[in-house]
C-alpha cells in the first residue's frame, strides 16, 4: 500500500473524530503491512487515547504484538512527544516496533512541533512527512486556528433565496433550501465543536441545532447563543430538550449566574463576555471560547451576527446555499450592512468552489489559507 493510500484511510478515521475531541485535534491513524490493514483508530474525546494508540491497540488485539514489528503507520498529524493527559504517542510507536511512519503534517503545537518527529528519527524509524498534507491541514484546521490565534476557527453557513433573502417579511424561513442541502448542513454540524446563532434567530426559529439523520437527533455539538440581554425565552428548545446542558449563552458579565439560572434554563451555562456599546465584543467572545477549548464553530445566523463577524474579519470559511426561489426585497436579507461604499472594498471570495446539491447551489470558500 502506498503512503498516499494509507493516509486516505487515516483521513477517513480522522473525520470520525471531528467535533468530538476538542481541545485536541481530530486525528486518524492506520497500521498497515503491505496492502493489509492491521488496525485503525481515531482520537477519542479529551482525556482518551490518541489515534496512534487506538490503531496500535486494534492491530495488537487482532494480530498480536509481533505483527506490529516492521509494520508501517500512517497518521494525519505528527505523533505527540510530551506527557499530557495521556502518555506520548511517539513513545508508543517506538515501543511497538513500527518500522516506518507516514505523517500528514507537523503538529503546530509548540509543545510538539518537530519533537515527535525528532524522537522517532533518533529511534531509527523511517519517516516521511507531508503525505497528503493539504488534506490533513484541512482536517486539522480548527486545531491549527486554536493553537495559532487562541480562538476557534469560524465557519459561516447561510441559506438564502436567489435574491439573497433568508426569510419572508413575516419571518417564514422553513424551508428555503431542499432536503439535500439540509442534510449537508447536519454533516457540517457533526464536524464542528459548536454551532452559534444570534438571539434573534433563536427567538424566531426556536432551533434545536442538533445533528439529525432522519427524525431523531443523534447528538448535539455545543450550542452557542449570542444573547447580550437574555432575550431568548427559557421555554426555547435549546433550554428544554435533552441536550440542554450543551447550551452555552454568551451574555454580559452583568447578568449574574444566579439571574440566569433562576429563569428556568435547566442545565444551560452562561458565559460572560465583555460588551462594546449595545453589543457583545465578538472578538473577545471568540477569545473566551478559545479559553474554553473550542477549536471550530459553525455560525448559522442570523444576518446581523453574520455581518458583524464579517465586518470584524472573524470569519475563516463560508458555506453558502442558494435556493432557486425569489422572496423579494421585503424579505429578511442574508446579511446586514457591511459598510461597503465601493466595489473595490467588497469582500471577495477567491477560489470559491461551487457545486449543485439537489435543486440548490452550494458555495464553499476560504477567507484565509488553511
Amino acid at each position: 500500500m502506498t503512503p498516499e493510500a494509507a493516509m486516505g484511510l487515516a483521513l477517513a478515521q480522522a473525520r470520525r473524530a471531528s467535533g468530538r475531541t476538542w481541545p485536541n485535534p481530530p486525528v486518524g491513524a492506520v497500521v498497515v503491512r503491505g496492502d493489509r490493514v492491521l488496525g485503525r483508530g481515531f482520537t477519542q474525546p479529551a482525556g482518551g487515547d490518541h489515534a496512534e494508540v487506538r490503531a496500535l491497540e486494534a492491530a495488537r488485539r487482532r494480530h498480536g504484538a509481533r505483527a506490529l514489528r516492521g509494520a508501517s503507520l500512517a497518521v494525519t498529524l505528527e505523533p505527540c512527544s510530551h506527557q499530557g493527559r495521556t502518555p506520548p504517542c511517539a513513545a508508543a510507536v517506538q515501543e511497538a516496533g513500527i518500522a516506518r511512519v507516514w505523517i500528514g503534517e507537523r503538529d503546530p503545537n509548540p509543545k510538539v512541533r518537530g519533537k515527535g518527529i525528532a524522537r522517532l528519527r533518533r529511534a531509527g524509524v523511517e519517516l516521511r512527512v507531508g503525505v497528503r498534507e493539504e488534506a490533513c491541514r484541512f482536517q486539522h484546521r480548527g486545531f491549527r486556528s486554536w493553537i495559532e490565534t487562541g480562538r476557534p476557527r469560524v465557519s459561516l453557513k447561510l441559506a438564502a433565496s436567489l435574491d439573497g433573502r433568508i426569510a419572508t417579511r413575516r419571518g417564514d424561513s422553513r424551508w428555503i433550501t431542499g432536503p439535500e442541502s439540509r442534510g449537508l448542513v447536519h454533516r457540517l454540524r457533526d464536524e464542528v465543536d459548536a454551532v452559534m446563532v444570534g438571539s434573534a434567530t433563536a427567538r424566531a426559529d426556536d432551533p434545536a441545532l442538533t445533528v439529525r439523520r432522519g427524525r431523531r437527533p443523534e447528538r448535539a455539538p455545543i450550542r452557542l447563543v449570542v444573547d447580550s440581554a437574555l432575550r431568548v425565552p427559557a421555554r426555547s428548545r435549546l433550554f428544554q430538550d435533552e441536550f440542554a446542558e450543551r447550551t452555552w449563552v454568551l451574555t454580559r458579565a452583568s447578568h449574574a449566574r444566579a439571574r440566569f439560572a433562576s429563569r428556568g434554563r435547566r442545565g444551560a451555562r452562561a458565559i460572560a463576555v465583555p460588551a462594546r456599546g449595545r453589543h457583545l465584543d465578538l472578538r473577545r467572545a471568540l477569545d473566551v471560547l478559545g479559553e474554553e477549548g473550542l477549536t471550530h464553530l459553525l455560525v448559522e445566523g442570523g444576518g446581523g451576527l453574520a455581518a458583524a463577524l464579517l465586518r470584524a474579519g472573524l470569519v475563516d470559511e463560508i458555506h453558502w446555499f442558494v435556493a432557486p426561489l425569489l422572496v423579494g426585497s421585503d424579505g429578511l436579507p442574508a446579511l446586514a450592512d457591511l459598510g461597503v461604499d465601493a466595489l473595490t472594498d467588497a469582500l471577495r471570495l477567491p477560489g470559491a468552489e461551487v457545486r449543485r446539491i439537489g435543486s440548490d447551489l452550494y458555495l464553499h470558500a476560504m477567507l484565509e489559507s488553511s
